[in-house]
């Protein structure tokens, strides 16, 4: 008899764990995703007769796992290839920020600075053993090795930027991540090489949601779970009880908390994944015929800057697929209770429009076609130096119940491969476990 196997969450690790399990005679799953859409942060939406992620996507030479499911699903010829380029902006001009000479020209920080910023780079590249790191502060361990006025021109505004009010406490062992992935994304030739989908990283939402369906998945859109109850084995969704054998949660950890019985066993449990903390984000787009730069992504390091990157999406995968059109982004990590977080749109057009005409003097918002605003409550978790021992196993202690989402991201930073990946395991522990208690 078929084990039933109720997935939360219609992301890239859901879909990616129905997709794995609706492949084997042995499940009958059911997905359900709160929003009106499938494919999480990385959901498109319609743009210029095409389709766009709602937030900044691109992959990395290393990201095999998504590679992989591209193949599997002949979207192959859909990946491009591009050369990447990026920028830093500080003391009012941007100065690019791609080789070993770009940052010898460098000037916000002195030339003996910058030798120590190559040297740490071209140290974490090459070093793996990253729990050396966990329990050190980034902002300690840098300020050392780089040097401060390195630490405060480079990275002191990315940590400000990405964890806002919890900067002081991440761990180095995020950073290193940060770090090692990108060096060894580069080629031969020192370049840096960035995958993007034709048409999206919504072709792939497609293609798994039609393999879905092909194998009779359930799919429920707008679905709110209301409890889930792992010794009953069954959930509430819009006021339906679901029986499971299995079930796969891959939203927010403290939403799992919310949705479980109050109290007995379940409280210790709860009270872990309420110990991870998430920050906010914002995504700004918006399309012009004004071409602003030629660097594709530029991290804003001034201080007192408003948003966190300002990204030329069409200088890495060009205008031909969007109308001849630039298209750009502007984002942000925040505290979901501070006060970026709670403007309205229009005061949010104008905080950013601002400085972007200060980055850029031609910007001319009169030129701007479209304008969409997009928020998430939990777009990052805060990786402090205690993080290893707060991340969460995906085989939680409740029967039937697994957690996968980003949390357990550590040291690696959030992205789609990941997401795949843990798709894929989530999926074969739920497989082994039913195979060990038939």
């Amino acid at each position: 008899m078929k084990k039933n196997v109720l997935v939360v969450g219609g992301g890239f690790t859901g879909l990616t764990a129905a997709y794995r399990l609706a492949r084997s005679k042995d499940f009958s799953v059911t997905l359900v995703e709160g929003s009106d859409h499938l494919g999480g942060l990385a959901a498109g939406f319609p743009l210029l007769g095409t389709s766009l992620e709602k937030t900044y996507h691109h992959l990395f030479l290393t990201d095999q796992s998504i590679r992989d499911l591209a193949t599997e699903l002949g979207l192959q010829d859909k990946l491009v290839w591009r050369d990447s380029s990026v920028g830093i902006y500080r003391d009012g001009r941007i100065y690019p920020f791609m080789s070993p000479l770009d940052l010898l020209r460098f000037k916000p920080c002195g030339f003996a600075s910058r030798v120590r910023l190559g040297l740490v780079a071209l140290y974490l590249k090459h070093t793996t053993n990253w729990r050396k790191f966990a329990a050190r502060r980034a902002s300690e361990w840098m300020s050392k090795a780089c040097g401060r006025d390195g630490m405060e021109a480079v990275w002191l505004p990315l940590l400000k930027g990405k964890f806002d009010r919890y900067y002081d406490s991440v761990s180095m062992a995020w950073l290193w991540g940060r770090i090692h992935i990108r060096a060894n994304s580069r080629t031969r030739g020192d370049k840096e090489k960035l995958g993007y989908f034709r048409g999206g990283f919504e072709v792939v939402v497609r293609a798994l949601e039609a393999e879905l369906r092909k194998r009779d998945v359930s799919i429920q859109t707008k679905a709110t779970v209301e409890i889930i109850s792992p010794q009953q084995r069954t959930a509430v969704v819009n006021g339906k009880t679901i029986a499971f054998d299995f079930c796969v949660f891959t939203g927010p950890s403290y939403t799992l908390a919310k949705l479980l019985p109050a109290g007995g066993p379940h409280e210790d449990y709860s009270k872990r994944l309420r110990a991870i903390d998430y920050l906010g984000a914002i995504c700004m787009i918006f399309t012009s015929d004004q071409c602003l730069g030629d660097i594709y992504w530029t991290n804003v390091n001034e201080p007192g800057a408003p948003f966190l990157v300002f990204i030329n999406h069409t200088r890495l995968v060009g205008t031909d697929d969007y109308q001849g059109r630039h298209v750009y982004y502007i984002g942000a990590y925040l505290p979901v209770d501070g006060r970026i977080f709670s403007l309205s749109d229009e005061e949010l057009t104008k905080l950013w429009g601002d400085y972007l005409k200060k980055m850029f003097p031609e910007f001319n918002p009169a030129r701007v076609e479209e304008r969409h605003i997009f928020r998430f409550k939990a777009a990052q978790h805060v990786v402090d130096t205690d993080y290893e021992q707060k991340v969460p196993a995906f085989r939680t202690p409740l029967p039937g119940l697994f957690l996968a989402n980003f949390s357990q991201l550590f040291p690696e930073d959030r992205g789609t491969n990941f997401s795949v990946r843990d798709g894929n395991k989530v999926a074969e522990m739920v497989r082994a476990e039913a195979q060990s208690s038939a």
